[in-house]
C-alpha cells in the first residue's frame, strides 16, 4: 500500500495502524481404510481408537491441522448452533486460547462453554439471596461479605476492561467466570446472612457481568438483563466503570527468597514500610532456620 501511494496510484491513507494476525482453528484430521478423508461426523471414538460411522471400520486419526474442506476437517457451524447456540460457540472461541494463537476445536471445550452459560443462566434467573429493586440507592454501609464482592466486582471490571483492550479476550472469560464464581459462593453462604446492603452488592455483581459477557454472548445477555427488570436492551447501556477505590486490594502476597531460593510468603498491607516487611519475613520458619545466627549481606525489599 505505501509503494502503491509513493507511486501516486492511489490517495487514500492506511485503513489501520497496526495488523493483528488471528491464529488458525484446527481440528483432527481422519481416513478410512482406502485412504479418503472424512468429516468430523462421519467418525465416532471408542477405547483404543475411532470407527467410521456408517460402516464400523477403523478409521485412522491423523495430525491437528487447520480446518480446510479438502482434508474436510471443518466443524458445521449450523450443528454447533442448532445444539449449543450461537453464543455458546462464540463463547468457546474467545476463551479457548489467545487470538494470536491456533485454537484447537473440541467438543469438549464447546460442552464446557455451554455448561457456563447454563450456570450463569440460573445465577441471573435464581438468586440464592433477594436482589434489591432496580434503581435503588446504595446503602451507606456494607457488611463484609458483601463489601468483599463488590472489591470482586470491580476488581473484574478493571481487568477485564483491560484485557479486552490488549486483546487478551481468554482472559477476560476466565476473569468473568471467576466472577460468576463469587456471586455463587455468595449465595451459597447466604450473603452475610441479610447483613447490610447484601441485595444491592449482588445486583451490582450481576449487572457488570451481564455487561462485561454482553459482547461475547448478546443473545444470552440480553435476556438475563430483561430478568434483572430492565426494559431497554444492554447493547445501548454504558460500559462498566471500576470505582479506584474498590479495585486495588487492600493487601498484597509477597515472596521471600535468599540467595535466590524462594523461602515462603507472607501477606502484608499495601503500603508497609520495609521494617515491616523484614520482621514479619523473618517470622517465617524456614526463614528463622536459614539464616540463624548469620549476619545479612544484604536486604532487599
Amino acid at each position: 500500500v505505501r509503494a502503491m501511494k509513493a507511486a501516486g496510484y492511489l490517495d487514500i491513507d492506511e485503513p489501520f495502524d497496526g495488523l493483528f494476525t488471528q491464529g488458525m482453528v484446527c481440528h483432527e484430521t481422519y481416513k478410512d481404510e482406502a485412504g479418503k478423508w472424512l468429516f468430523p461426523e462421519e467418525v465416532t471414538k471408542e477405547a483404543g481408537g475411532a470407527v467410521q460411522v456408517e460402516t464400523g471400520r477403523p478409521v485412522k486419526i491423523g495430525r491437528s491441522e487447520s480446518m480446510s474442506k479438502s482434508k474436510k476437517n471443518v466443524v458445521d457451524p449450523e450443528a454447533i448452533i442448532e445444539n449449543y447456540g450461537a453464543d455458546t460457540a462464540r463463547l468457546f472461541m474467545l476463551s479457548d486460547t489467545p487470538p494470536e494463537r491456533d485454537l484447537e476445536w473440541s467438543d469438549a471445550g464447546v460442552d464446557g462453554a455451554w455448561r457456563y452459560l447454563n450456570r450463569l443462566f440460573r445465577v441471573v434467573a435464581e438468586p440464592a439471596v433477594p436482589v434489591t429493586e432496580r434503581g435503588s440507592r446504595a446503602p451507606a454501609t456494607f457488611d463484609d461479605a458483601a463489601a468483599a464482592l463488590r472489591k470482586e466486582t470491580h476488581k473484574t471490571i478493571e481487568g477485564v476492561t483491560d484485557d479486552i483492550e490488549r486483546f487478551h479476550f481468554n482472559r477476560a472469560v476466565a476473569r468473568i467466570r471467576e466472577l460468576t464464581n463469587a456471586i455463587v459462593k455468595f449465595g451459597e453462604s447466604g450473603g452475610g446472612e441479610g447483613g447490610a446492603g447484601t441485595g444491592w452488592a449482588l445486583r451490582e455483581a450481576l449487572e457488570a457481568t451481564i455487561k462485561l459477557v454482553a459482547p461475547m454472548t448478546p443473545h444470552l445477555a440480553e435476556e438475563l438483563w430483561h430478568l434483572l427488570g430492565h426494559e431497554a436492551l444492554v447493547a445501548e447501556e454504558s460500559w462498566p466503570l471500576a470505582d479506584p477505590s474498590l479495585a486495588v486490594d487492600d493487601a498484597v502476597t509477597i515472596a521471600v527468597q535468599i540467595n535466590g531460593k524462594l523461602r515462603g510468603t507472607i501477606d502484608l498491607p499495601r503500603g508497609a514500610a520495609q521494617e515491616v516487611a523484614e520482621a514479619a519475613a523473618l517470622r517465617l520458619p524456614a526463614v528463622a532456620g536459614a539464616t540463624d545466627g548469620k549476619a545479612f549481606r544484604r536486604v532487599i525489599v
